[in-house]
């Protein structure tokens, strides 16, 4: 039987799925400037798959067009290879298209670097279950589960290395068979491109194996969560650390306390971007290793921002280029572009207004009452997707971060996503999107 080869080219979208169309290898010299065709009304595709609801009808036409540096060529024996793009939806003159998500991220970035002469480093920590493992007790960290998840890890780490993305880390966690990645840090665009790209090697290797990876928040609610953890840090464009000063309060530079200050100020609000299904908020709850406040913490798991450790620096410097934060009110059903867009945002308009972080808690922020939290300044996070989604709606900066049409098209598409799921109990909730991530 003859075979020709064909390339997808897709874009992770408002739901964190990477889609988009496909064309003959052939022809990718064409399409690397012309791309393909799109609707408008694509991006208003939903979690579960159908356009629930549409500003945009049926007119128009858009283009998504390859990044070159995005390639993903992974070859498998015995099956056909994982050959893939991502690219940018542009207008059909050529022109960024504003309700792009991979645009979102980059005039963040963009912006942050005219106005503070920054850029970002950035590295996603992503958990998901693999079901081609049995579930048994006592497994959470153990080699058994690590033995028994066969070649999926081995495969895994290949294909991610053969994609451009360095593996770090994998392990099996807290959950039913759960496992969690780590890659080495990216600079800007290509940390969210490198998370995408994780996501979809995971995939492809268990499909291979006959066997799914899961990213839904949520395998049940009583379940163990699936987070995501995004791994950041502010550098010079030369690359010197800008984020830490260990003089300063939480390590921070005052550029640096400025910025955590604007990501934990527009957390209530942002959360409905990182944290953007009816699913999360059953992970965001007490006693689940997962963050319940607006805060920052130091070496915390329960915080929503919190300082990382420094491992066994060498010198100052070491110390300086180790130092990170690390947002967690995030998991898989947001796309990375949104998620680290939306954080750089809110970081980047703490700068701007100069905003303050609290002085660190004089003692264990959970020994503290909620009222003795909250004149901390610490807030509780939204308890629902509705509630975050109102925030979002209130934020006056999100009217600039996303511009008029495209926070109204954000906002329509969870609202339809929520009426999709209306009537349904917490249970099947949960399997709602697990099917779908």
């Amino acid at each position: 039987m003859q075979r020709e080869p064909l390339i997808f080219l897709g874009t992770c979208d408002l739901a964190g799925h990477v889609r988009g169309k496909g064309f003959p290898a052939a022809a990718l010299g064409h399409r690397l400037h012309k791309g393909i065709g799109l609707t408008h009304s694509n991006i208003m595709m939903s979690a579960f798959g159908p356009i629930y609801e549409t500003p945009f009808g049926t007119l128009g036409d858009l283009m998504l067009v390859p990044d070159p540096d995005t390639k993903v060529d992974v070859q498998f024996e015995g099956s056909a290879a994982e050959h893939f793009y991502l690219g940018d939806i542009l207008t059909t003159e050529g022109e960024n298209w504003e309700c792009c998500p991979r645009h979102f991220l980059r005039r963040a970035l963009k912006e942050l670097q005219r106005e503070a002469g920054l850029v970002v480093l950035a590295a996603f920590e992503q958990e998901f279950v693999y079901t081609g493992i049995e579930d048994r007790p006592s497994a959470t960290y153990g080699l058994d589960a690590w033995r028994r998840q066969g070649i999926f890890g081995e495969a895994f780490a290949a294909a991610l290395r053969q994609a451009g993305v360095t593996p770090d880390s994998f392990l099996p966690e807290y959950g039913a068979r759960q496992f969690e990645v780590t890659v080495a840090p990216g600079q800007g665009l290509r940390a969210a491109d490198h998370a995408v790209i994780v996501r979809e090697m995971a995939r492809a290797v268990a499909f291979r194996l006959g066997h799914r990876a899961i990213f839904a928040p949520m395998m049940r609610p009583d379940g163990i969560g699936n987070g995501v953890h995004v791994h950041f840090s502010l550098r010079e464009p030369s690359g010197a650390p800008a984020l830490h000063d260990p003089a300063g309060p939480y390590g921070l530079t005052q550029t640096g306390q400025h910025f955590a200050a604007g990501v934990v100020h527009h957390m209530p609000a942002i959360a409905a971007i990182t944290a953007p299904s009816v699913a999360s908020y059953f992970r965001l709850r007490p006693n689940r290793w997962a963050p319940t406040w607006t805060n920052l913490g130091i070496r915390d798991r329960g915080s929503s921002l919190r300082v990382c450790p420094v491992f066994a620096p060498a010198d100052p410097a070491d110390a300086a280029r180790q130092f990170n934060l690390e947002y967690r009110v995030c998991d898989a059903t947001a796309s990375p572009y949104m998620a680290l867009g939306a954080i750089v945002h809110a970081g980047l308009d703490g700068v701007r207004r100069n905003l303050t972080l609290p002085p660190p808690p004089s003692r264990d922020f959970w020994d503290m009452s909620e009222a003795e939290r909250e004149a901390a300044g610490a807030r509780p996070l939204p308890h629902l997707l509705e509630e975050a989604l109102e925030n979002l709606a209130r934020c006056r900066a999100a009217r600039d971060w996303f511009g008029e049409q495209f926070l109204d098209v954000y906002l329509r598409f969870k609202q339809s996503e929520l009426r999709a799921v209306a009537g349904l109990d917490e249970a099947a909730t949960c399997e709602r999107y697990v099917a779908a991530y």
